[in-house]
């Protein structure tokens, strides 16, 4: 039997590659699944004929979500076709801006806030209020969000502090939770071949070059990463929550060195 048979599962941010690869993953695996999308119509239209194709269920869903109006409206949608929701992967957000923070605009920071950590506060607190309804409680909620939750970066104000509030909320969560069953864990990938890397993912050279610093010597794949979240939304996962996977083939063990 598949690890997740009968579950829906909602995907945030079918634009990047992990986004993508998760929703995949977890069809293959026998779940429904919803997913959004903000840029890229052709990969989120390739996401849902690959979900069908796998044989489940899929509803594909453009929407801004820096806006708590549509998050709420689309989670309706979500339950108006599937009738429940078992397990949330909020991994939409927006990279660093490049700035350093003196010169960095509070609409820039806003903007950030509002895509990287709000938009997980508000699917989040709508998720566990569906989930409190549902008979058979429990749930799985995994927040994709960086390295950088921890490792800051010079000119990433905006990437990395929206990060770590997004690891601390996970963290809060899931002492709230964990009484009723619902567990809440964090991916924290390092480098990966996504749109986030465009450079590296189209030049082999540029590619060899970031990866130096990385002690493995390569990049991750998204598949990679959707691979834990598929352990983490499964029941083969109930006792684990609270904890941040670092998915960094070994950089943020470098930070020590040659000090």
């Amino acid at each position: 039997m598949s690890l997740l048979e009968g579950r829906v599962a909602f995907v945030t941010g079918s634009d990047s590659g992990i986004g993508q690869a998760t929703a995949i993953a977890l069809a293959r695996e026998g779940a429904d699944v919803a997913v959004t999308w903000l840029h890229d119509k052709q990969g989120a239209d390739g996401t849902q004929r690959a979900i069908e194709d796998a044989g489940r269920r899929a509803l594909v869903e453009h929407i801004d979500l820096r806006e708590e109006s549509q998050i709420e409206a689309c989670f309706d949608r979500i339950l108006d076709r599937f009738g429940r929701m078992d397990v949330l992967v909020n991994n939409a957000g927006i990279d660093a801006a490049g700035t350093q923070v003196a010169d960095m605009s509070t609409e820039r920071m806003m903007h950030a806030l509002e895509a990287n950590f709000l938009a997980y506060f508000w699917t989040c607190r709508r998720f566990i209020q569906e989930r409190r309804r549902a008979p058979e409680g429990g749930g799985r909620i995994i927040n994709v969000t960086s390295i950088h939750d921890e490792y800051p970066r010079v000119g990433a104000a905006d990437y990395d502090c929206t990060k770590g509030a997004q690891k601390n909320l996970t963290r809060t969560l899931a002492l709230e939770l964990a009484e009723e069953g619902i567990t809440v864990n964090n991916v924290a990938p390092g480098m990966v071949l996504t749109p986030f890397n465009q450079q590296a993912v189209e030049d082999p050279n540029v590619r060899d070059e970031q990866v130096q610093s990385i002690p493995m010597k390569r990049a991750a794949q998204p598949e990679e990463i959707a691979r834990l979240i598929v352990f983490l939304a499964s029941d083969e996962a109930a006792y684990v929550t609270g904890s941040t996977y670092a998915m960094d083939g070994g950089l943020s063990m470098q930070q020590a060195q040659g000090a």
